[in-house]
């Protein structure tokens, strides 16, 4: 009897030992109650509380956990419907408060979310709702934080994974960006070919421009050719003049036989001109070009030898003479 009294009670002793030993696992927290009472939190590892006084209140997971908000009809602020949902990254820092605080840790997180989706989304229009995912994801974030920081609970993010707007919307918003790119096509051919017209415009004005010096540039030196040719006509007129003043009769012969010569060129230049009549004798041209030899003999210093006689020729028909 004493044996198995004995035996009982080593049985006790050691399910009482059991009962006591606590053992966390990584990435957990206890929190510990004496009589009801929180008291202290259980760490991971082996912690020892006498049973019966003290037990495990509350399991908590002090890892970052993931919390998925299901879809939600929302409605924008230019009354458009969409659907959202989106997901919540979260850590309890303190499990006292998380344990002791809130209800239901996971519930509260979802309908806090939840709301302030709606609110923060429900401000803004369909076109920001779109754009702006960054923008939305840092408001929610801070609104959730800031609400859930008396809970112990730290919020790392929240991220909007799908905005599904309805299906006569987005064939709107197709149609709408297939014009968009249209009028940039048709804005981009336009510039184009304005920069091609003023190109082209620039090229003839350029191309006016230096013909128009060519022409000023030929007509400089036309102007300058024609002013050296009338100074040397005029220094010819001047020098045959002088001779004129001093006596010479070559300076008259000279000018004389210059227009001939002309007179008789301009017989022959004639295309239909295959006769060709003299007004005058030939000898008289000979005797001009006479005086031309006389007038340069002069013009070099030298003394003219006695003029020749005249020979004296009548003037006879084209048949006189002939038996």
């Amino acid at each position: 009897m004493a044996v198995t009294a004995a035996f009982f009670i080593l049985v006790l002793a050691l399910f009482y030992l059991a009962t006591s030993v606590k053992v966390v696992r990584q990435g957990y927290e206890y929190t510990i109650e004496h009589f009801g009472r929180f008291v202290t939190v259980a760490k991971p590892g082996f912690n020892f509380y006498p049973a019966f006084f003290y037990r495990v209140g509350r399991r908590v997971n002090m890892m970052e956990q993931v919390l998925d908000i299901p879809g939600q009809e929302i409605i924008t602020k230019d009354n458009a419907m969409v659907a959202v949902d989106g997901v919540v990254f979260f850590q309890v820092l303190d499990p006292a408060k998380a344990a002791y605080e809130v209800s239901d840790l996971y519930m509260a997180i979802m309908q806090l979310t939840t709301t302030n989706l709606r609110t923060v989304m429900g401000s803004m229009d369909l076109d920001e709702l779109l754009s702006k995912r960054d923008e939305i994801n840092a408001r929610l974030l801070s609104v959730v934080d800031h609400a859930t920081s008396p809970w112990g609970v730290k919020i790392t993010r929240v991220e909007i994974k799908d905005i599904r707007p309805p299906a006569d919307i987005s064939n709107a918003m197709a149609r709408q960006m297939k014009a968009e790119r249209d009028k940039r096509a048709s804005i981009l051919e336009a510039e184009g070919l304005r920069a091609s017209e003023i190109l082209r415009a620039e090229g003839e004005k350029q191309a006016q421009i230096l013909q128009a010096e060519g022409r000023r540039e030929a007509a400089f030196r036309d102007a300058e050719a024609r002013e050296r040719s009338a100074e040397a006509e005029a220094k010819a007129t001047q020098m045959v003049s002088q001779a004129i003043e001093t006596g010479s009769t070559q300076a008259i012969n000279y000018f004389v036989a210059q227009k001939y010569v002309d007179a008789v060129g301009k017989f022959a230049e004639s295309a239909n001109a295959k006769t060709i009549l003299f007004p005058v004798e030939a000898t008289q041209l000979i005797g001009t070009l006479g005086g031309i030899g006389e007038l340069a003999r002069e013009a070099l210093g030298r003394e003219a030898p006695p003029p020749p006689a005249a020979i004296e020729r009548s003037r006879k028909g084209p048949f006189e003479g002939q038996a």
